[in-house]
């Protein structure tokens, strides 16, 4: 009965994925519903700071535009379908021992194998809890809760807030899963978080290959985060596919438009876009002068032969995007748990020795970020070393004032009768 059941089950998941539309959508796993924007500002006690006033007043609306910068962390890395185990040490990734970022954004690729069944089956959202599960152990590693005291919370009319990292977004496509964490006191100014997953894999629509893009508003800025794995392969003329998927990703991924229309539909639309993955871009040069040239640290003569520098230079794809310098070896393909390329000890000779070459890469569109660190970790154990970069990125912050006016007095005493009210940046548009 089971086996028939199963039959009749999985041409309807093989729909499913095939059919898939590329519409943004709420449809992900996070630490607060993305409706609960009202119950965090009551949680925060903010919603407690606004003025009182009698039916003989009206509020006048004040308007400041000020501007924040805030550390984001983003990463990229395939774990070859390897499953961690509960001691993986996340440090070297994440760099927890040095000044904590407000934005932490990883994105993983292979998190499952890319076998049929996990291909066309439903995504194993275990293998995203453990991997989530080991990322806010590393981050919140030696976080107290903040101090509270009762009488002072009460006297001032505000709750405090935890200063520990909470996930807002968590999306797992096939092998491609994202996540991203922030700051405890960043959660009251989160809106409409979204995710938008494309498949360019088999059939030019599976998810073994294509993005997993999402997007938030902090404050008044939008952010997008587009995590992809595209097309392998290092025959010549493979970039060709990669380049195909990149245009696929930015045609097809969409969000929501929000009540009011105003949200950005595309990822081009957003404030804030950064594009990392495994690119799978390799090296177009013959496998033995890669392999020499990666053994002297010959990184300049590497990097003028590297199919995405030149593919964006010359303008198939990427126009207008950025890559920091690249100061770090090759991050593919490795022998796992060693430092070992591989091919470069004995092989079978129907074996593919695929040469060294920058899979693992961060882009960024538009401006307002800056690129403080791009660097590589050293975690051994998958076949990728996983790819890291820091930014600042500026925020946009409408402090949304209120004045009062008693209706009984004339204007000319307006200066003497307003009161200013506090920062009400927390009230949405």
């Amino acid at each position: 009965m089971l086996g028939s059941y199963r039959e009749v089950m999985w041409p309807r998941l093989v729909a499913n994925k095939i059919l898939r539309k590329s519409v943004g959508s709420n449809n992900f796993v996070a630490d607060f519903p993305p409706d609960s924007d009202q119950k965090l500002l009551e949680a925060s006690g903010l919603l407690d700071e606004r003025p009182s006033f009698t039916s003989k007043s009206i509020l006048l609306e004040q308007h400041k535009t000020t501007h924040l910068n805030y550390k984001v962390f983003a990463s990229t890395w395939n774990v070859g379908g390897i499953v961690p185990d509960d001691g993986l040490d996340m440090d070297d990734l994440l760099e927890t021992h040095k000044t904590p970022c407000d934005i932490y954004v990883l994105g993983f690729q292979e998190v499952v194998p890319l076998r049929a069944s996990n291909v066309l089956g439903p995504d194993n959202n275990k293998v995203s809890a453990k991997w989530n599960s080991l990322i806010r152990e590393t981050l919140n590693k030696g976080v107290a809760e903040p101090h509270r005291d009762k009488d002072v919370s009460e006297s001032k009319g505000t709750n405090s807030i935890s200063q520990d990292f909470r996930c807002i977004i968590s999306k797992q496509m096939v092998g491609i899963l994202i996540t991203v964490w922030v700051r405890g006191d960043l959660w009251p100014y989160i809106r409409h978080p979204s995710v938008s997953c494309v498949g360019c894999g088999i059939m030019g629509c599976l998810g073994n290959k294509g993005s997993v893009s999402v997007r938030f508003q902090l404050h008044e800025t939008t952010f997008c985060f587009v995590c992809c794995h595209l097309a392998s392969g290092g025959r010549d003329r493979d970039e060709r596919q990669r380049n195909s998927d990149v245009n696929e990703i930015l045609a097809r991924s969409s969000f929501p438009r929000g009540s009011s229309l105003d949200l950005p539909k595309k990822i081009l639309d957003h404030d804030r876009v950064i594009f990392l993955g495994d690119l799978n871009y390799r090296i177009s040069l013959p496998e033995e002068k890669t392999r020499l040239l990666v053994k002297s640290q010959e990184w300049n003569i590497l990097l003028e032969n590297d199919q995405l520098s030149m593919e964006i230079l010359n303008g198939q794809i990427f126009r207008g995007w950025q890559e920091g310098i690249v100061m770090f070896a090759p991050t593919y393909k490795y022998i796992p748990n060693s430092d070992l390329y591989y091919g470069c000890i004995t092989y079978q000779k129907d074996e593919k020795k695929r040469a060294p070459a920058w899979c693992d890469r961060i882009i960024w569109y538009g401006s307002g970020l800056k690129q403080h660190e791009y660097a590589r970790g050293e975690t051994k154990i998958s076949d990728h070393r996983p790819v890291k970069a820091i930014f600042t990125a500026e925020v946009t912050v409408i402090r949304r004032g209120k004045k009062i006016r008693n209706l009984f007095f004339s204007d000319r005493f307006e200066e003497t009768i307003d009161v200013d009210a506090k920062d009400f940046s927390w009230i949405s548009t």
